[in-house]
């Protein structure tokens, strides 16, 4: 129903939530619109919020859509809702010289729509979780990230990827790629918990130096930028503790609506790999299940 400000008012599960401007186009190249990312949204729910689940929620949002200007948001803005969760975390070397910011935790379809109607487009988050309170536990997944330096693109990736995955089947982990809706994709592999931020980092970064030792010619594990041509950096540092990626079934606010989209080994083997819409990944998901619902379950630890 609508308000007297022309707002519609909505209950989703219990929560009473005020959507403005549903029909204010977000993404010019495609004409969707702001109600069309909150569907999006909706239809992702119960994967997404099984990546966003105890994890504190930075969102990047473009107020007047992606030809607009966006900006990082981490701490709660006015007006949030009592009920959405809420955690204080110690962020040490803020660029804003503050000691705490307090984020949400976007642990529900409620507050997920809660977001999304802020134009909050991008989500993301950290490899280790909250709770119960604001207690901070250990990495519970490994990332890594393949970054292409042009004119490499997700046909050089695939090929690092499966060789990151050999690799990490040496060590018991299982990985599961997810093309970023950007330029390049992201493994993820489920680990303990049980590891400290700094174990899990270290890990990753001799990762990163053992393939690029390997693969010279492809793999990159420096960021100095005359390096990165025609390679792709496996790009270790997403796995320090204050460092967040954009969490698999979020959109992105390039210029079309495209998705971090969990893929399959098949289709990066046979080499015709391209970024997903929301659609294609809304759709798929309806069709095949969550390829990341693997990540709920405890992995092993790592080797030190």
């Amino acid at each position: 129903m609508a308000d007297a400000a022309g707002q519609q008012v909505v209950e989703v599960e219990g929560r009473r939530i005020a959507l403005r401007n549903l029909d204010k186009v977000l993404y010019p190249a495609t004409g969707t619109t702001k109600g069309e990312v909150l569907a999006y949204y909706a239809a992702v729910a119960p994967a997404l919020l099984l990546q966003l689940a105890d994890r504190p929620a930075t969102r990047k949002r473009w107020p007047d859509g992606v030809e607009g200007g966006a900006f990082f948001e981490k701490n709660l803005p006015n007006g949030t809702p009592d009920w959405i969760r809420r955690v204080t975390l110690p962020v040490p070397g803020s660029t804003k010289d503050r000691e705490t910011i307090t984020f949400p935790v976007l642990d529900g379809l409620p507050a997920l729509v809660w977001a999304a109607n802020l134009a909050a487009i991008e989500l993301h988050v950290p490899q280790w979780r909250v709770g119960p309170g604001d207690a901070v536990h250990g990495p519970d997944r490994l990332v890594v990230d393949l970054d292409p330096g042009a004119p490499a693109g997700l046909a050089e990736c695939a090929e690092v990827a499966h060789a990151v995955r050999e690799r990490l089947a040496d060590d018991g982990l299982d990985a599961v790629p997810v093309t970023s809706g950007g330029k390049g994709m992201q493994l993820y592999a489920a680990l303990s918990g049980t590891q400290d931020a700094q174990t899990v980092h270290d890990y990753a970064r001799r990762l990163a130096e053992e393939l690029e030792r390997r693969l010279p010619r492809l793999v990159v594990s420096r960021m100095t930028k005359a390096l990165r041509p025609r390679r792709v950096l496996l790009d270790w540092s997403q796995n320090h503790p204050a460092k967040t990626t954009v969490a698999p079934y979020s959109l992105r606010g390039g210029p079309t609506p495209l998705a971090a989209a969990p893929r399959t080994w098949a289709e990066l083997a046979a080499g015709t790999l391209t970024q997903l819409d929301h659609a294609e990944v809304a759709a798929r998901l309806r069709a095949d299940g969550d390829p990341l619902a693997v990540l709920a379950r405890p992995g092993p630890a790592l080797p030190t």
